[in-house]
């Protein structure tokens, strides 16, 4: 009998005490200590960089040994010490003891191998189980997770599923051998709020089947107050408030906690005004390939359907909806970016036919800001590089010095530090790093702004900061904003009009009120009911 199958039962499946990590010399965790018990939930909370995903990693033994160090610390898994124990006992811990479900399915799936061999191989090395023998487990799997379909699933690669159903099928691996431990490190993060709410169910309901614990790592309070039954704050690598989740709610101790729960997108968007139309859409139609024929494309997929909308001068127009509602893409048509049929008119001009040299003047009037801005910044330009590209395009006539200023001022609209120009983007956080892409974009003066999930990527308080400068830029400047998310809290802080899409359709529009105190259809009820649930919970509980 193996070392790792001779571990004693405890109340506590999870013990860690006085755990520190450091990275060569510089600290990451700092004496954290909390414990699990059999079937509870602890939240592990607080903002990027403040520890959490580096001590969930400690409990498997994952980290980028011998880089990372472990000056103090014991954890133990069932009452067996872990730190320091062997490839072959831990080996028997991961995905049998502990299982972890990952932030971002797709970048944790195998793209080369269809699910049933992914999920088949936990099930051969820690059972032992073949490929062939292991199907009817694997089918059982995918059931349990709420997967329709799963003969087709399990036959499929992981670009072939939407990110609920690859989340789904990351849970199901963790399951497959019954752990008593189950890590989720941001599980719904990159999720739409309606999918987030089926995953936060689902998890809730496996963990209550199969009684397991549940260590959750977020910095969505939202998701904390709904699933966990205690909590422990991190920030600067230190645990710096635990207890409860209602008394940590209700009655933070420390500023942090504090500061954390009052992060939240909050105000109201800038002031309607009356104001001639600056955008207009009619009969917006983009449509892709999917299959092609002997004579020619034989199927399409319709990514925007008849879409017809207008924006006034200084106003927000927020484009709410699901992943593959068409969102992005409309937006992409506005830009010409994507090809499309339809008219798309720009203070009277029509953009829509224009080649390439006809259109070069319009761009100016109108930028982009992407949701991940480390995805859209190029690690090899500097600050000053990245901003001034626009310049160097339209503004041609301005010397260096003159460029060089109209980079610092830019870069002070935005709260960053003219400083900041002969550095690189991996040198900042992901809210400077957002920044520098507003800075970007405002560097012409655009008329329009479309901004693409500019918040998602980031942690409560910096959504708040982000949002906060957009409407005080939009106030200052009278900007026009496309405000694209499916994040309802933040569209509900900014935006003047709202228009809700599904399957490349505007389903319903309306004034932000009118959208958000009165929807019309089932499904705007629907997105809107998984995006406030928890704060109306919050406001009746208190």
């Amino acid at each position: 009998m193996s070392e790792a199958e001779t571990i004693p039962d405890t109340e506590q499946v999870l013990v860690i005490d006085d755990l520190s990590v450091n990275f060569r010399d510089e600290p990451a965790v700092k004496h954290v200590s909390f414990d699990i018990q059999h079937g509870e939930t602890v939240a592990l909370v607080g903002e990027s960089g403040s520890g959490k995903s580096v001590t969930a990693l400690s409990i498997l033994q994952l980290l980028p040994y011998p880089v990372a160090n472990h000056p103090s610390g014991s954890v133990k898994v069932d009452g067996f010490e872990t730190m320091g124990a062997g490839n072959h006992v831990m080996r028997n811990i991961r995905g049998s003891k502990v299982t972890m479900i990952f932030q971002e399915p797709m970048t944790s799936l195998n793209p080369l191998h269809r699910i049933e061999k992914q999920i088949g191989e936990i099930l051969l090395i820690h059972r032992g189980l073949k490929i062939a023998d292991s199907r009817e487990r694997i089918l059982e799997l995918l059931q349990l997770v709420g997967l329709q379909n799963p003969e087709e699933k399990m036959r499929s690669f992981p670009h072939e599923l939407s990110g609920g159903q690859r989340q789904r099928v990351m849970i199901a691996m963790a399951l497959a051998n019954e752990p008593d431990l189950l890590i989720a490190d941001e599980p719904t993060t990159a999720l739409d709020v309606t999918i987030q709410a089926q995953i936060l169910e689902l998890l809730k309901e496996l963990q209550q089947r199969l009684g397991m614990a549940m260590l959750l790592i977020t910095h969505d309070l939202g998701v904390v107050r709904r699933m966990a039954d205690r909590v422990c704050v991190m920030t600067h690598g230190e645990v710096v408030e635990k207890g409860n989740c209602e008394d940590i709610f209700e009655r933070p101790q420390h500023e942090y906690t504090r500061h954390l729960l009052a992060a939240e997108p909050k105000g109201r968007p800038v002031g309607i005004k009356e104001s001639d139309v600056l955008l207009k859409c009619e009969h917006l139609n983009v449509r892709f390939p999917l299959a092609k024929g002997f004579f020619g494309v034989s199927k399409y997929l319709q990514a925007v359907d008849d879409v017809s909308l207008e924006v006034s001068h200084g106003q927000t127009l927020g484009i709410v909806g699901e992943s593959g509602s068409g969102k992005t893409t409309l937006g992409m048509a506005i830009l010409r970016l994507v090809k499309s049929e339809g008219d798309i008119i720009l203070e009277g001009s029509n953009l829509q036919g224009l080649k390439s040299k006809q259109l070069r003047p319009f761009r100016r009037d109108m930028q982009i800001v992407f949701q991940d801005p480390f995805g859209s910044l190029s690690p090899r330009l500097s600050i000053h590089q990245i901003i001034e590209e626009g310049l160097l395009v339209h503004e041609k006539h301005l010397s260096e010095t003159e460029r060089r200023k109209r980079v610092a001022d830019a870069l002070a609209e935005v709260g960053l530090d003219q400083g900041a120009q002969d550095r690189y983007p991996h040198e900042f956080s992901g809210g400077q790093r957002q920044r520098i892409a507003v800075a970007r974009a405002l560097i012409l003066k655009p008329k329009l702004l479309i901004l693409d999930e500019p918040t998602s990527a980031l942690d409560m308080s910096v959504q708040a900061q982000i949002v906060d400068l957009l409407r005080d830029l939009q106030r200052k400047y009278d900007l026009t904003y496309m405000f694209i998310s499916h994040d309802l809290k933040v569209v509900r802080a900014l935006s003047n009009h709202v228009i809700v899409m599904r399957d490349g359709v505007i389903v319903e529009s309306g004034t932000s009120d009118e959208i958000f105190d009165n929807p019309q259809t089932d499904y705007t009820r629907e997105l809107i009911s998984a995006a406030f649930d928890l704060s109306v919970r919050r406001e009746s509980d208190a």
